[in-house]
């Protein structure tokens, strides 16, 4: 267990290039899914124009984010340090909950989404070996988590260039039948806007899933900005090119046969049987990057508030390879009881969470801004905090537009998880009092004292900061770590 006194496993940091295949499969893996925002938009202006400014408006604020306040705050608890630093422990607690569930309900969405583009490749499997399939399939991308992050970063380098491969062979072979004139098709009466806005903030949020692998990143307060810009062309290109080619080259009419897996059918309608099936392979390739990603986020994350002292100890366990066993054992546990979910219910309920989270995350960044504006960013948005602020608008504006169009049932989901994640702070709480679960003092990752024993006076600003924001209350040392 990596408490005090106790050595830490050997493991091999992150760099640049694998940290931008991560964060390209925690945000996009490929253009699989953008499908239904074609059919959902009544066309192809809508979603070629969703493309085009959302990522401006969503994506670029939020990559924003999570470059400076990662680069602020190097630790395995991302996010959830954020918000604690805002605003407390309890608003923290209910973040890392609301945006844990969401994370394995979209993790729960790929080896379901792997079994079905093999489904339309022709291997079709009868329902009970279908179930047993998705538990072989989820313990074996489990496994390999298990392994190591490093190992999962350069899967996830392999797995990126072969997804997008099919997709360079599709442009280029749609080229001489594109017509400009297409993209600008609009069907209004068959556009359906809540479907289409959960198709594309589903497809463009996650961006502050990266900050929860900070604590495992070579120099994160260099590398974090490189790795989160570059992951932000990689993933605008990834959508774009193959939304033009297939929407240029096919018919206006044919919007409305797109649908999840519809990539595979224009690959035969402009390249043939074979360029199909190199979209097929590719598709079911890229959720298992998708997969392997969203389980880092979401076990690293468990591991950083356990070693907040936020969850019992345990979830702060490695193994030889420097993974979080049990964190990784409880997310696996969260996506085999969810996978049973249909694909738009899972979406949807997904991005309703997801949204709460990141309002939370948008506040504690103008918050600190505000409260803290000397806390040492060694990477800085360059506005002040009015700037931050007006920054944060049309992101929080986009989130409320997606919330608002929620259905009845996807609030009353949403209510059970918020009521849920309150008693599960209490109910931890409670566990601390009673001193019958081992927890972790809240001390400082490794990764805030710098690379050498030989500090600069910036650094030591660093960690007297952080362990202002971080420490515990005087009056609750006894929880520090029960024995």
């Amino acid at each position: 267990m990596t408490g005090a006194g106790e050595p830490t496993p050997m493991r091999r940091k992150l760099t640049v290039l694998p940290l931008v295949a991560l964060i390209f499969y925690d945000v996009s893996g490929g253009p699989f899914g953008i499908e239904d925002s074609v059919r959902a938009g009544g066309g192809a202006l809508l979603p070629i124009v969703g493309f085009l400014v959302l990522p401006v408006l969503w994506s670029m604020p939020e990559a924003l984010v999570t470059a400076e306040l990662a680069s602020a705050f190097p630790t395995n608890a991302g996010y959830v340090a954020w918000v604690s630093a805002a605003f407390g422990p309890m608003a923290a607690f209910l973040v890392g909950f609301s945006k844990w569930a969401s994370g394995t309900l979209d993790n729960a969405l790929y080896p379901v989404l792997f079994l079905d583009y093999l489904r339309s490749g022709g291997l079709v499997l009868a329902p009970p070996v279908r179930s047993l399939a998705v538990l072989a399939l989820t313990a074996a991308l489990t496994y390999l988590n298990f392994r190591g992050l490093h190992l999962v970063g350069l899967s996830a380098l392999v797995l990126t260039a072969f997804s997008l491969s099919p997709f360079v062979a599709l442009a280029v072979l749609a080229v001489p039948k594109i017509r400009p004139s297409r993209w600008l098709a609009i069907n209004v009466d068959a556009i359906e806007p809540r479907a289409y806005f959960n198709s594309m903030f589903w497809n463009l949020n996650y961006w502050d899933k990266a900050s929860t692998l900070a604590g495992e990143v070579e120099e994160p307060r260099k590398t974090f900005p490189k790795a989160v810009f570059g992951a932000v062309g990689l993933v605008v290109g990834a959508y774009l090119i193959p939304l033009l080619a297939g929407t240029g080259a096919l018919p206006s009419e044919t919007a409305a046969e797109w649908t999840d897996g519809f990539f595979s059918e224009i690959g035969q309608r402009i390249g043939g049987p074979w360029l199909r099936v190199w979209i097929q392979a590719a598709a079911a390739m890229s959720n298992m990057g998708l997969f392997e990603a969203e389980m880092s986020g979401d076990s690293f994350q468990l591991l950083g508030m356990a070693e907040m002292g936020m969850i019992p100890a345990i979830f702060a366990r490695r193994s030889r390879h420097g993974t979080p066993t049990y964190s990784i054992l409880c997310s696996a546990t969260g996506v085999v009881i969810l996978s049973f979910m249909s694909f738009q219910e899972i979406i949807e309920f997904l991005n309703f969470l997801y949204g709460l989270g990141m309002l939370a995350v948008f506040a504690a960044f103008v918050k600190l801004r505000v409260k803290d504006p000397d806390l040492p960013r060694p990477y800085r948005i360059p506005v002040g905090a009015a700037g931050a602020a007006v920054m944060c608008v049309p992101p929080v504006v986009l989130i409320a537009t997606v919330m608002c169009l929620a259905s009845v049932r996807t609030l009353v989901v949403s209510a059970i998880v918020a009521v849920g994640g309150v008693a599960m702070y209490y109910g931890v709480e409670r566990m601390k009092t009673a001193g019958f679960v081992d927890f972790l003092a809240p001390v400082l990752h490794d990764s805030f004292h710098g690379s050498s024993s030989a500090a600069s006076d910036d650094n030591d600003d660093v960690e007297d900061v952080r362990a202002g924001l971080l420490a515990v209350d005087p009056a609750d040392e006894h929880v520090s770590k029960l024995n």
